[in-house]
């Protein structure tokens, strides 16, 4: 058994979201020592480090709930966790496609720079002009 700050160590996850999981029940609320202090189990820990795995790959925290709860539970529905994943991986290549627009605007506006001019294309652009 572990104390809350070990098992942040050990997840991954910072204690406020430890606490903020607890109150918002997506993970059940921990034991207590005879001191009244949180105590967490091996399997809390793994809890905790398979949430920061699924918001590390961008999962919603209700996705990432719903992952947890298919992992724990008797069976696996492997359809569902494929659509999950199938969904997130969508959306972050719809991400990345924006992401490299940005950077090709961005590169354009910062080509047309020129260093020490009084007039800023850049400026100029953002600007409307």
């Amino acid at each position: 058994m572990f104390a809350i700050g070990e098992a942040s160590r050990q997840s991954g996850v910072s204690i406020e979201t430890i606490r903020y999981y607890e109150r918002e029940g997506i993970v059940p609320p921990p034991e207590r020592s005879a001191n009244g202090r949180r105590i967490y189990s091996a399997e809390a820990i793994g809890r905790l480090k398979f949430l920061k795995n699924c918001r590390n790959l961008g999962f919603s925290l209700s996705d990432a709930k719903a992952l947890l709860e298919l992992s724990v539970g008797e069976y696996s529905d492997c359809d569902a966790v494929f659509r999950m994943g199938d969904r997130q991986l969508a959306s972050t290549r719809k991400k990345i496609a924006e992401l490299r627009r940005l950077e090709a605007a961005l590169t354009e506006l910062t080509a047309n720079c020129s260093e020490g001019n009084t007039d800023c294309p850049m400026l100029d652009a953002l600007r409307g002009g």
